[in-house]
This record gives C-alpha cells, sequence and structure tokens, in this order.
C-alpha cells in the first residue's frame, strides 16, 4: 500500500523558505518522502507517535532541530504533512 502527501498550507510555506535558506533540510525532506510514501510509521528519522496525537500524529527527525510533523489516515491511505521546522514551538 502507497500513502498519498499531502502538505498544510504552513509546510507548503516552509517548505519555500528552505528551498533559499536551509537547503540541507529542504534536501533531507525530498529523501524521506518515498519512505512516508510507503511505511509512515518505521524508518529514518526515528519516527515516534505524539502524545495527545490519538495515534494518528508523528514526529520524525530531519536534521537538528527540524522536523516533519504529519497525520497518518489509513482509511483514505494519506499522510497529512502538518508543520516543519522545529517541535513544541522552538522555531
Amino acid at each position: 500500500m502507497s500513502y498519498r502527501i499531502q502538505f498544510s498550507n504552513e509546510a507548503q510555506r516552509v517548505i519555500k523558505k528552505w528551498k533559499k535558506s536551509n537547503p540541507q533540510s529542504f534536501k533531507k525532506l525530498y529523501q524521506l518522502l518515498p519512505e512516508l510514501e510507503s511505511h509512515p510509521r518505521t524508518g529514518t528519522g526515528h519516527p515516534e507517535p505524539l502524545n495527545g496525537g490519538g495515534d494518528i500524529t508523528y514526529s520524525r527527525r530531519l536534521l537538528g532541530q527540524d522536523r516533519i510533523i504529519y497525520d497518518i489516515y489509513d482509511d483514505v491511505v494519506i499522510v497529512l504533512v502538518i508543520s516543519l521546522e522545529g517541535l513544541y514551538g522552538d522555531k
């Protein structure tokens, strides 16, 4: 089963910013997308469910403080990237 990846408006804004100002995180994000499509709960970056996320919200490390925060919807086979660029308000 292959998941379709969607990005929130906030995540799209950060991706555009990273393309110019943070090419390392931009490149790492695009290296991890195939893993999110095939197995979003395991793999590179130590994916882990977030407390209070109801078993659908996960965090995966990119570089340093940068994280991918995403929801996994098994019923519609979608991974929604909610946020990038830090965790717990340390942006």
